[in-house]
């Protein structure tokens, strides 16, 4: 009785949970360039998928009015326009959100994710208070949109830099979407001295830096990512529960 040989250990690729910054920017070539994705779909799929990683840790039937309230602060790259979306999915699932965006976007899908916000009348902060006590007790929790793997600080202007200052000093939950504002994508620099976010979202995969998180959420927001491109990429991920989006790390 003969049995069938496993395959070579030497030829599997290794299965890894993070993925390096040029990793995850060649997953999001395939996605957009061989699977023919619009850029929008992606930032939409990745929007509506953080609002509802927001849902599962801060379910609405267990929130006081005031708890409703989120602050969605926005950066001019994509992360940004994710940040839009987020918000929007969030007013149809009846949370109260705000959103702040000081360096606006001159770019086509930036400008009308904005008017979507507007025309569903999601009020839009002119300034962010630097007195952190006030939006300590003006909301309930904040939601971090505003730089992205490979985006400096000092690439988006002063007002975004200032913005990440003082969500450093919130003591409300903080979620941030994909990494940290301000950590390094690859290395996680900074996660000591900068942002200490509560829940994170990671797009599509976890990229290495999400090694250094230790706050109290991780989930992936890839349930739209091909099996054939989990595979390419080695991706080691949880199953996802029924028809969710998300699913817990």
């Amino acid at each position: 009785m003969s049995s069938a040989a496993g395959p070579d250990p030497a030829e599997a690729p290794e299965e890894r949970r993070f993925l390096s910054a040029a990793e995850a920017a060649a997953l999001e070539r395939e996605l957009l360039e061989d699977y023919r994705f619009g850029r929008q779909q992606l930032v939409e799929l990745c929007g509506h998928a953080s609002a509802v990683a927001v849902t599962k840790v801060f379910p609405l039937p267990a929130l006081s009015r005031k708890e409703r309230t989120v602050l969605v602060v926005c950066g001019p790259e994509q992360n940004g326009a994710v940040g839009l979306v987020c918000a929007r999915h969030l007013r149809v699932f009846e949370y109260e959100p705000t959103i702040f965006y000081p360096t606006r976007s001159l770019d086509l899908l930036h400008r009308d994710l904005t008017t979507q916000c507007e025309k569903m009348d999601i009020p839009f902060l002119s300034y962010l208070p630097t007195e952190v006590q006030l939006i300590n007790e003006a909301y309930g929790l904040v939601v971090d949109a505003v730089l992205g793997p490979g985006v400096e600080p000092g690439e988006v202007g002063g007002p975004c830099t200032r913005a990440l200052a003082t969500l450093k000093l919130l003591s409300i939950p903080l979620v941030s979407l994909d990494i940290p504002s301000g950590w390094d994508a690859e290395t996680g620099g900074d996660a000591e001295d900068g942002l200490r976010p509560d829940v994170l979202v990671s797009l599509a995969a976890p990229k290495r830096c999400a090694g250094r998180f230790s706050g109290r959420h991780h989930f992936v927001a890839g349930r739209f990512v091909p099996d054939d491109v989990r595979r390419k990429f080695a991706l080691r991920l949880p199953g996802y529960t029924g028809t969710d989006c998300v699913a817990a790390l």
